[in-house]
Order: structure tokens, then sequence, then C-alpha cells
């Protein structure tokens, strides 16, 4: 709920993003997500869970959906020299953010902890006090550059140089008549689905992959592990699974800042032919026994799931210019949310079904890893079709200065 409330979010009103200006949406996102979490906590206090949908899912996800492209819209403007890094520290900082919130939230929890509680409401209130305060502060700073502005000693590139980077504005009305725009979404989809499948398997995967391996145990599967053990893998997965996190955020900045030498297209071309290559190649990893090369393998995928994040918006803003970049990615997040649904649905009616057939646990993702490599195929695919938008839907200049000064009066 809470992601499919996010794309949502940011597709249907990232159109009025453009028109009041990030400060006001800025503004906005702030009282939803601080008020959303609130209202968490009421549902937490009174055991209401619809109260936790409403507040963490409904109205939180709204507030986390433009929060997250108002930053990435005005920082693209600031920086049309280095799209790819500006967006790449913005959706970096997203996700550097669970960093510090999960650990923040568990100390929080030990402090509120008393008899009788474990302290969930008093931190969910605690936290939304803070996120007020801190994103406020990011709202009210908030400026977006005067209408022709561009770095001192840089000049655009030329057309002829490079046909994927255009001059000119397309309108959020007519992005999605777009094929680019399609062809995007769904190397989007693709990239994150398969990204997500491994989050949310990766604890499971390493734990039954290898099993007694973790822990001085060579041969011995997980089954035949007592419950002592299996808390001592458990240990280890959760390490794994920090350390692909940590490579998710790294792989934000690094992959989008190097598409700005590589180019857009040519960076995904990147991600989808590793990708698959390390995907197909994951259960020879395992049967090897080499963790080290495993866990490697893994890294590598996660960052280039965050790189795909962060490397999406420049991508827009070379095909369809930086007017409506934000709404324009609003829309395309609601490829983010399909991805949201398909990646986990996939991996985890795979893996049941394999072991409901007998499967052993070291064996049952060895289809998924094919299937999601499967994925990236289809998503290496779109992006060899992407095209530049056709000069029929580019707006007039006329049209581009009459909304550029509205933005300037706005500011």
């Amino acid at each position: 709920l809470f992601f499919v409330l996010l794309g949502c979010s940011a597709a249907i009103w990232g159109g009025w993003l453009e028109r009041v200006g990030p400060r006001k949406a800025g503004f906005v996102s702030a009282l939803c997500w601080s008020g959303g979490i609130a209202i968490a906590a009421m549902g937490v206090m009174t055991h209401q869970l619809w109260l936790m949908w409403l507040g963490a899912g409904v109205i939180g996800g709204i507030g986390l959906g433009l929060g997250y492209i108002s930053p990435v819209s005005t920082l693209i403007k600031w920086f049309p020299d280095r799209r790819g890094m500006a967006t790449g520290m913005a959706i970096m900082g997203f996700g550097g953010g669970a960093m510090v919130g999960s650990p923040l939230a568990q100390k929080l929890m030990e402090h509120f902890s008393a008899d009788g509680s474990i302290g969930v409401w008093q931190t969910f209130l605690t936290m939304a006090a803070i996120y007020l305060v801190f994103m406020m502060g990011g709202a009210f700073g908030y400026r977006i550059p005067p209408a022709g502005w561009q770095p001192e000693g840089w000049t655009p590139p030329l057309k002829a140089k490079n046909a994927m980077i255009t001059a000119h504005h397309v309108h959020l009305r007519d992005a999605h008549k777009t094929m680019a725009f399609w062809m995007i979404w769904i190397v989007l989809c693709m990239n994150v689905s398969a990204g997500i499948g491994v989050i949310g398997a990766a604890s499971p995967m390493l734990q039954e992959i290898f099993a007694g391996n973790l822990i001085g145990q060579p041969g011995v599967p997980f089954a035949a592990l007592d419950d002592a053990q299996k808390v001592q893998i458990a240990g280890i997965a959760a390490g794994f699974t920090s350390l692909l996190s940590l490579f998710n955020i790294i792989g934000r900045f690094f992959w989008a800042s190097m598409s700005d030498r590589l180019g857009r297209k040519n960076t995904y071309y990147l991600f989808f032919l590793l990708g698959i290559a390390l995907y197909a190649a994951a259960p020879s990893f395992a049967y090897s026994g080499n963790q080290l090369l495993f866990v490697a393998a893994f890294c590598i995928i996660l960052s280039m799931y965050g790189g795909g994040f962060a490397t999406v918006p420049a991508y827009l803003a070379d095909m369809f210019g930086t007017q409506f970049v934000g709404a324009i990615h609003g829309r395309l997040l609601t490829a983010w949310s399909t991805a949201g649904i398909i990646g986990p649905v996939v991996v985890n009616y795979i893996r049941e079904a394999q072991i409901n057939a007998g499967v052993p646990r070291a064996q049952v993702y060895d289809r998924t890893m094919y299937i999601l490599a499967g994925m990236l195929v289809l998503g290496f695919l779109c992006n060899l079709l992407i095209r530049p938008v056709a000069a029929k839907w580019f707006m007039k200049d006329a049209e581009v200065a009459a909304l550029q000064k509205r933005s300037a009066n706005v500011e």
C-alpha cells in the first residue's frame, strides 16, 4: 500500500508540483509524511489497524511520493552539466535515510520501552516530530534557477554530437503519448523488479544455500541445523543484507555519475548485460561453495538496482527536457509501484512452489534467478528501442517562456 501510493501520488500531483514550485510541494510532503507517521502512532496506541494503513500507508505514501520527486526535479535544473551526479546525490540521500532512520527507531524503542509497552507509538511520534523539523528546513531552503541559467563556462552539447539529449521540452500532457516514455517505463520496471526480488530473498537465500558452511559446519543443510545454529547464521545473513543496502546506496551515486560520461542509454545497457550474466551465474556460484564470489555478485547487482533508480530522472531530462521532468518522473514511478508487487510475488511464489514440490532448499532459487535474468533481457530490448522524441511533441518557445515566468513568480 505504501509503495503503491508513493508511485500514484507522484504521478497524480507531479504536474501540480511543477505549477506551484518545489517549496510548496516540499511543505505538503513534510505535512503528509510526518502526519502519516503520527496517525500510525495513534493506530498502534489504540490497536486500530486501519489507522496504520491510513497513516503509514496512504498519507505517508503520498508524502513520500511528493518528497521523492521535488528535490530531484530541482537538482536537475541546477546541474544541466551533471544531471546524473545531481540525481544520484538526491536519490542516494533517499536510500541513505534508512541508515539513519532504522537504527534511530531501534534506539528510541529501547528508550521508550517500559512495563507493558515496547515503545512503538512513542517512537513514531518522536520520529514524526524530527522529520517535520528537518523536512520543513529542506522545503523552505529550495530555490529553482532563473530561466536560461547555466554553470559558468559550460555550453550545452550540440544536437549533432548527442542526439539523445534534447535542447527542447515536452509537456506533461504529451510525454506519456511517446514511445520513449513507455520504453523507459518498462526499463525501470524490469530493473527494479529484479532488484526488489533479490532484496526480499537475500537473507533466506544465503542461509538456505550455504547453511552450515557459514558457521564452520560444511555440508550441513539448513534443515539439519539446531535453533542456536540458525540464530548464528541469521545474524550473518543480516550482515549480508546490510552490505547489500550499502552497495544499493553507493550504486545510486556511482552509476548515476558514470552515466554523465557513458550516456544514459549505454549505462542501462551495462546494467542489463552485466545483470543478466550475474543472475544467470548465481546458481553456479552457489554450487561452487564460493561465498565470497556469491556475495560479490549480489553486491554488484544491488549497486545497479540503486543505480537504475538514480539514473532514470536524468534519462527523462535528456529525452523530455527539464520543464516538466519532475511531473514526468512522478508518472514513471508507477513502474516502481508495479515492480514492488511483481518482484516479491515472483520470488516468493516460485520459492514456495519449489519447496512444496520437494526441491531441496539450497536449490529453490535456481529457477528464480533465471526468471529474473529473463526480466532483464526484456529490459535490455526495451532500452534498445528507445529513440529521441519526435519534434512534433516539443513545446513552442513562447509556451516554455510563459511557464518559466510563472515559475519565477512562484519562487
